[in-house]
């Protein structure tokens, strides 16, 4: 073995894995935390005047503030209702969008303490922006709604979800039971693929992305060679495989925060109709017929997509 190669294992490789490895631990706890004490509830308050301004009901209210908690029982309330007749199928349509503003606070602590020890100030962008597109999809609802539902007449009543009152003892338990499960799934993607990018980055491998990037992925030639990796990794492995890619180069100053973010983002555009495929769609179709989760799926994902890559088009733009 090349000896400089060796004197770099440990300070450019064991080093920042057990490094990364404790604060993400850290951060993983702290989220957890936060995730069961419900703190997030609050914020179902600020549907009000969006659920007014979009003429939604309230059984649109009430959906929105149990996604802060469980995507599975809002949707289950948006079912039964639909099945009542108590709303349209276009409600429907839009209820399940609004409600992806609170599935992404609902996660919200778990990616930025997993993205944070990766990507560090990247992680705060990338957050950023993905935050913003749900923003962005929260407003385009409201929208629709205004222009495609009647007036409603009736009240909203937005009711918090009542907090389980948990001692903190039975948090941390609970929280180190699910860093124990987090973490095993997170070392098995996160080690080897930090020690193969290391690698690869060290024989500078990297360079032969050009020619691929230029003959079979003509529509990713705008991102830097090297960042491709990350991509690849996100759509067919996992986030976690595509951060732990990430936080190498960055480390190896191969990549900017802004190119590290610019491919996150075209990863999670390029996995999410993946994942949801392979997540979302089965538990849909135990809640609607498989024809309207197929519906609500694909309109999710769509318009999901598009809110993305807007806010991804605008970062381009902004930071050239």
């Amino acid at each position: 073995m090349d000896h400089s190669f060796a004197a770099q294992i440990w300070p450019q490789l064991i080093w920042p894995l057990i490094r990364i490895t404790f604060f993400i631990s850290i951060g993983l706890i702290i989220a957890n935390c936060i995730e069961s004490l419900n703190w997030t509830h609050r914020l179902s308050t600020l549907a009000r005047p969006l659920i007014r301004m979009g003429r939604l009901s309230t059984i649109t209210g009430a959906s929105f503030s149990v996604a802060f908690f469980s995507g599975v029982s809002a949707n289950s309330m948006l079912a039964e209702a639909y099945d009542a007749e108590k709303i349209n199928k276009t409600e429907l349509v839009l209820a399940n969008l609004f409600n992806s503003l609170p599935r992404f606070f609902l996660h919200l602590p778990t990616v930025f303490f997993l993205t944070a020890p990766l990507i560090k100030g990247a992680a705060i962008l990338y957050v950023g922006l993905t935050l913003a597109a749900a923003i962005v999809q929260t407003f385009f609802v409201v929208l629709l709604g205004r222009l495609t539902l009647p007036p409603n007449s009736e009240p909203v009543i937005i009711q918090p979800v009542d907090k389980i009152k948990q001692k903190w003892r039975e948090v941390i338990i609970k929280s180190l039971k699910r860093l124990k499960k987090r973490m095993g799934k997170l070392l098995k993607f996160m080690v080897p693929v930090y020690v193969l990018f290391f690698i690869l980055n060290w024989y500078g491998l990297f360079t032969q992305f050009e020619e691929l990037i230029a003959e079979k992925a003509w529509f990713l030639s705008w991102l830097n060679p090297q960042s491709l990796g990350i991509v690849i990794l996100h759509v067919t492995a996992e986030f976690s495989a595509g951060l732990a890619a990430a936080s190498v180069l960055l480390a190896e100053n191969s990549l900017t925060y802004r190119e590290v973010v610019l491919a996150l983002l075209v990863g999670n555009i390029l996995a999410a109709p993946i994942r949801a495929i392979r997540h979302q769609f089965p538990y849909y179709t135990g809640i609607y017929s498989p024809g309207l989760a197929l519906q609500l799926v694909t309109i999710s994902q769509l318009v999901r997509a598009f809110c993305v890559i807007g806010v991804a088009v605008c970062y381009f733009f902004l930071t050239r």
